[in-house]
């Protein structure tokens, strides 16, 4: 059973579930991609940092980050304004993906590839890639906490299933205290609804610390 939470619904994304990499080779230059999660720039140009050292003797690193509150970095390495980072953001967009980086290495053949070629190659190299990743739907969440007693076990536990909130621990004493993840946005529903079910017994408790997580967009 899940609710239908109508417009507390928070925006959807498509996250990564784990790293992918492709290459590509172009008039003799080779780009090897590698896509990556990553919470913020800076894990992301620690990633970069991390294919730098495995792949020193390479000529660039371009690399570019999109997250979901909207930040993102393109850098081109060294290569001509707008060739690297930008095409390769752009593929990442094109995926729909954030929480994201993609790096592609570069292995210079020789050949000058001019600014669209270079701009073509870094693309495709991030969208072969890119093409490879396994993904989830997510929305955003929070991890609440809610106490009450032994009597009032069977009306939250209702109560937790029509909100669609994730039951993740409890911990017994005179009463149970459950750890919930829920969608952002849902608190003060749940809030009613608990208070509702228990004759205002039960609340959410007003010291659960709203810890921000991803929750399964399907909940």
């Amino acid at each position: 059973m899940t609710a239908d939470l109508g417009t507390d619904r928070p925006e959807a994304f498509l996250i990564p579930t784990g790293p992918a990499s492709a290459s590509h080779a172009e008039r003799g230059s080779r780009f090897l991609a590698i896509v990556e999660e990553c919470q913020s720039v800076t894990d992301g140009a620690a990633i970069r940092d991390v294919e730098r050292s495995r792949t020193h003797d390479a000529t660039h690193h371009v690399w570019a980050v999109r997250l979901a509150d909207g930040s993102f970095r393109a850098d081109d390495d060294g290569e001509p304004a707008g060739t690297g980072g930008r095409p390769i953001l752009a593929a990442i967009d094109s995926a729909g993906l954030v929480d994201i980086v993609c790096v592609v290495t570069r292995y210079f053949g020789g050949t000058k590839l001019g600014t669209g070629g270079l701009a073509r190659a870094y693309g495709l190299a991030a969208a072969l890639a890119l093409d490879k990743v396994t993904s989830r739907r997510v929305r955003r969440g929070e991890i609440r906490h809610v106490t009450y007693g032994f009597d009032d076990t069977g009306p939250v536990a209702r109560v937790l299933v029509l909100l669609a909130a994730v039951r993740e621990s409890d911990e017994y004493s005179e009463g149970v205290r459950t750890q919930i993840r829920i969608v952002a946005g849902t608190a003060d529903r749940l809030n009613r609804e608990l208070q509702n079910a228990t004759q205002g017994r039960v609340s959410l408790d007003p010291s659960s610390s709203q810890i921000p997580v991803w929750i399964s967009a399907e909940t």
